[in-house]
């Protein structure tokens, strides 16, 4: 695990085994507030061991930012806060977390140690904020890359951590392109000093506009060449010749993982695009 402050007692957390995974921390006195956990229970108990440190009154709040496993198998390490998250991540957390998790189980051992755990306060439409030791934090429910996908902007120091809705690659295979269009202008509209990605590096204040510019025009990069596709009667297997530079982004980040993603989010355009028609 990776560990990098990028404001005042505002630490982010970045995951060496999976994905460049990150989750947050935010430490006052009177506790801290989370921003997911990382995937696996070493780098988990690392982050949870850092914070028994830097904040003796222990975790008050975990924000989930949605309901994807490299976001949520670490809150069974913090039983005495209150999880908190979209109305949809409770849901989502049931019906695909729990069974999702049994599975990986028979995969790796080292997930033996984990439990789900189901968020204790939800909101459901817009906003909801919290506020602990003066710092006053906004969750922002912006869809797309799932329908529970939350954002979490931490007022006085202008760092938004951005969870899935910013990524090397944005990803909408379990989403919707439409709706992830609209979450990423609503990132545009935020002054920002730091934006702390899903998965990735940390964003400086000068690129976030250039970062989500991109996003957006990949998205509808996409949309044109599998539009395309359709129209010529290509068969989906013949999208995995397009590459990620071809639309736009570098297939470097995430140590080349963003290609997967690339090919993940042409499919899925596919077989709604073909079923649309």
């Amino acid at each position: 695990m990776f560990r990098e402050r990028v404001s005042n007692n505002i630490y982010v957390f970045t995951s060496k085994i999976y994905a460049q995974v990150t989750a947050g921390a935010i430490v006052t006195r009177n506790g801290a507030i989370l921003i997911d956990t990382l995937p696996f229970p070493t780098e988990s108990r690392e982050m949870a061991s850092f914070l028994d440190q830097a904040c003796p009154a222990g975790a008050r709040y975990v924000i989930l930012t949605h309901y994807h496993a490299d976001h949520t198998y670490g809150t069974y390490l913090f039983p005495q806060a209150n999880l908190v998250a979209h109305k949809s991540c409770r849901e989502l957390l049931m019906k695909r977390g729990a069974p999702s998790l049994e599975a990986a189980k028979a995969e790796e051992t080292e997930l033996e140690e984990v439990s789900i755990r189901l968020p204790d306060i939800t909101f459901e439409e817009g906003e909801m904020a919290l506020q602990l030791e003066g710092r006053v934090v906004r969750l922002i429910h912006t869809p797309g890359h799932t329908e529970d996908s939350t954002m979490v902007y931490v007022e006085d120091d202008r760092v938004l951590f951005a969870a899935d809705t910013v990524m090397p690659v944005p990803a909408i295979a379990d989403g919707d392109t439409e709706a992830l269009r609209t979450s990423l202008k609503k990132v545009a509209e935020l002054p920002i000093e730091n934006l702390v990605q899903g998965h990735g590096e940390v964003i400086l204040r000068g690129e976030v506009k250039v970062i989500v510019q991109a996003s957006l025009d990949y998205l509808d990069t996409i949309e044109k060449k599998v539009a395309k596709a359709i129209k010529n009667g290509k068969r989906k297997e013949s999208l995995r010749k397009i590459s990620i530079e071809s639309c736009g982004l570098s297939r470097i980040p995430l140590n080349g993982l963003v290609q997967q993603i690339h090919a993940a989010n042409l499919l899925a355009l596919y077989d709604r695009m073909a079923q649309a028609k």
